[in-house]
């Protein structure tokens, strides 16, 4: 599938363009990376897994895998999108109660580079606890792409009518840096 043996995780939680996930897939193995993609417990009702799974040649993941269950290769980065309220407030606390924060709560003492695309409205934006979150993410050394020019949260209600415009290319310009 690629020839540099660059393994991406991309962790899909439950926001509305977690169904075109697809659309970042298709981007990172342009650029050579192998794709595993995991999903939140609640972001399996937004993305068609089957078809990720064909994409990828890898099935998604969304729970931590039983005795004998053949193991992932180790993510070289992580790429969190769309990313939401909740991951990111319980990814900046070092809560791991899924499997996919679970990854995350190791990544960033692992020296595995993760980026964080978020989807999240001006309501939930403004909020201290997600302030806080975003400022400790990016004090150890996550990339989250919220501000001008980056993600522009939206005003609440109206997220249906972005996700056409969700800026999946950022994500993949963190971790390339192209």
């Amino acid at each position: 599938m690629n020839n540099t043996g660059r393994v991406l995780y991309v962790i899909v939680c439950a926001a509305g363009p977690a169904a075109e996930v697809g659309r970042l897939v298709t981007l990172a193995q342009g650029d050579g990376w192998t794709v595993q993609v995991i999903a939140t417990p609640s972001a399996l009702n937004f993305i068609d897994a089957p078809a990720l799974g064909k994409q990828t040649g890898r099935p998604v993941r969304s729970r931590y895998r039983s005795p004998g269950e053949p193991k992932s290769p180790r993510a070289d980065a992580i790429i969190v999108a769309p990313a939401t309220y909740n991951t990111i407030n319980k990814f900046a606390q070092g809560i791991a109660d899924t499997y996919a924060l679970g990854l995350l709560s190791e990544a960033p003492g692992l020296g595995v580079p993760v980026v964080v695309l978020p989807f999240v409205n001006s309501a939930l934006a403004s909020r201290a606890p997600f302030r806080r979150s975003v400022e400790q993410l990016r004090a150890e050394g996550v990339r989250v792409f919220l501000g001008p020019g980056e993600f522009e949260p939206h005003p609440p209600a109206s997220g249906a009518d972005r996700i056409d415009a969700y800026p999946w290319h950022l994500a993949l310009k963190g971790i390339s840096g192209s």
